[in-house]
């Protein structure tokens, strides 16, 4: 195998298992398995091997002893800083590539506003959740911001990977879709510094949501058995 054809197979199995952690089809604590992602794609054990190293020095994935990779997660102890970094990011993505996006661009962020409204009325939080990230992704996937969209994919991975967030506090829905409104609408009047805070404001208000919505959450908690996926 040449070394190019390594690497292709390495992406390959990065793609698949970030694919797998963003649908939600690998929650937070799964095992990422080795044999059985190369099972799933076809390919030899060694480049998922290399990928399971490159995620987990992305930090999408963690090495717990005993037990091997699992999809990372985010607990109450480090959710205010993940939030605040997002927030932080998601503001500088629109100062530096706001003035920039096509018209197309905004087309689509509106057309996923209107997707929104149906599945707030439902509170479907499944389908918010998707729309959700579709939303913000269109806000910080520019060429002027490849590194804070990759930083913000990383992070995006670890909260909503699994539907996490709105799970907690489906009544959010609505006052989320408000604030994507309020932001797009910044955005079209070409205030990309009112934009950027109100990002910032809308991370800060999703934090504060979701940290009370688990500290009142009364369901039992998971049995602590592992899910094996691919």
């Amino acid at each position: 195998m040449t070394t190019e054809t390594f690497q292709m197979k390495s992406d390959i199995a990065i793609s698949h298992i970030k694919q797998m952690i963003m649908s939600g089809d690998a929650p937070p604590g799964s095992r990422i398995v080795a044999r059985v992602v190369s099972e799933a794609l076809g390919i030899s054990e060694t480049p998922v091997r290399e990928a399971i190293k490159s995620l987990v020095a992305d930090e999408w994935l963690v090495l717990r002893p005993h037990v091997g990779a699992v999809v990372a997660s985010v607990g109450l102890d480090n959710i205010q800083e993940v939030y605040g970094i997002r927030g932080a990011l998601g503001g500088l993505a629109i100062e530096i590539g706001g003035a920039a996006y096509p018209a197309e661009r905004l087309a689509e962020i509106d057309a996923v506003l209107r997707a929104c409204e149906p599945v707030v009325a439902a509170r479907d939080v499944d389908a918010f959740s998707t729309l959700n990230r579709q939303f913000h992704a269109l806000l910080s996937d520019t060429p002027q911001t490849t590194v804070i969209n990759r930083m913000l994919t990383s992070l995006w991975s670890r909260t909503e990977g699994a539907k996490y967030g709105f799970r907690f506090v489906p009544w959010r829905l609505a006052e989320s879709h408000a604030e994507h409104v309020a932001i797009r609408d910044a955005i079209v009047a070409g205030d990309f510094a009112r934009a950027a805070r109100l990002v910032r404001e809308h991370e800060q208000a999703g934090m504060e949501a979701l940290l009370q919505g688990m500290q009142h959450q009364t369901e039992p908690r998971p049995t602590g058995r592992r899910q094996e996926t691919v």
